[in-house]
Formats: C-alpha cells, structure tokens, sequence
C-alpha cells in the first residue's frame, strides 16, 4: 500500500455523484482529496489549505465563476498548484487554459486521473 500521499487533490465538481466516485477512486490511489461543488467552495479551501498540490476541475458549473475562470484564479494566486480541467461537453481552446494546465475529457478513467496527477507531481 501507499504511505504517504505525494499532494492533496482538491476536486470540484457540481455533479454530486462524479465527485463522490472520482474523489473516492483517488482516495483509494492514495491521495489525500478535499471535495468542492463549486468555484466559491473551491477558494475558500483553497484559502484555508497549504497543502494543496492538485486542482481538478469540471468546467462547466454553477455559480461566480466556472471552471476556467477558477483554474485562472487559482493559477494568479496559487501558482505551485498543478492543475485538471475536465469537461464533457467542451474543450477549452489552448489560449483558455492556464500555464502548465492538463485537459481531460469526460468521460475519463480513474486510472488515467490518477497516472496524470503523478505525472504532473513528478
């Protein structure tokens, strides 16, 4: 088994049933996660948390901002913070994404989650 995990994972997703499975499969890849439904959620952990290595994040949710916007936010005030964009329904041209930022369409593999939030830590 894993010991310590390499970075907290904070996932937001609005869709209550995605974020308890992805958050629950990295828990079990052995991650420590934080759960968000939306952007606002979001920064407030963000603003109380050190310890956060990994943004992931739907795209599409409700709220003051979406994904991009939060990944945008996150990349101007957190910049260590490795970033996850996820959509089902988009991809976000290059020029929207942030520095350093990952695509990944939905629907995706844990696994693959999971091999990407390594790759980027590594």
């Amino acid at each position: 088994m894993t010991t310590q995990s390499p970075a907290t994972v904070l996932v937001v997703e609005d869709e209550a049933f995605l974020l308890f499975a992805i958050a629950d499969e990295l828990r079990e890849a052995g991650f420590g996660v934080l759960e968000a439904s939306n952007a606002d959620q979001a920064i407030r952990i963000l603003e109380s948390r050190q310890d956060i290595g990994i943004l992931f994040t739907d795209i599409d949710m409700p709220g003051s901002m979406d994904g991009l916007r939060l990944s945008a936010a996150v990349r101007d005030r957190w910049p260590p913070v490795k970033i996850i964009i996820t959509s089902g329904k988009q991809q976000p041209a290059r020029d929207a994404m942030p520095s350093g930022g990952v695509f990944l369409p939905k629907p995706y593999a844990p696994a693959a989650v999971a091999a990407t939030i390594h790759g980027l830590l590594a």
